[in-house]
């Protein structure tokens, strides 16, 4: 997992472990790697790798058993998926309602193209 682009690395970790979740990688119950085994991993600093896991332990979706490490919490898949899909809805399906309703699209032509674009495979 090489870490790129703008956004601050403990984000990125933060979305690596959120992808783990949701994937099954890291399944409700199991203990995720410590804070010195990512600062170690890719050479960032353990402060960095705490901030990212704490994202997700403030989150409720990671939590500390003391003197043994982080685990993942139960419901942690799940409440990902409903806070993604509400981020989905409000980062795409809204503006693409908004954008159909301005080309005057009806709601079958809107259900028809996400159709089109779901089976196309794009």
């Amino acid at each position: 997992m090489p870490f790129q682009g703008e956004k601050p690395i403990f984000l990125q970790l933060a979305e690596q472990l959120e992808a783990g979740i949701l994937s099954g990688a890291y399944p409700e119950g199991s203990q995720v790697p410590s804070i010195t085994e990512y600062a170690a991993t890719y050479k960032i600093n353990p402060a960095t790798a705490l901030k990212g896991i704490n994202l997700l332990v403030n989150a409720g979706l990671l939590y500390k058993k003391r003197g043994i490490g982080m685990f993942v919490a139960q419901g942690a898949q799940a409440a990902l998926r409903k806070q993604r899909s509400e981020d989905f809805y409000h980062n795409y399906v809204e503006k693409l309602v908004r954008e159909a309703k301005n080309l005057g699209l009806t709601l079958d032509q809107l259900t028809e193209l996400i159709q089109r674009g779901y089976y196309d495979g794009n």
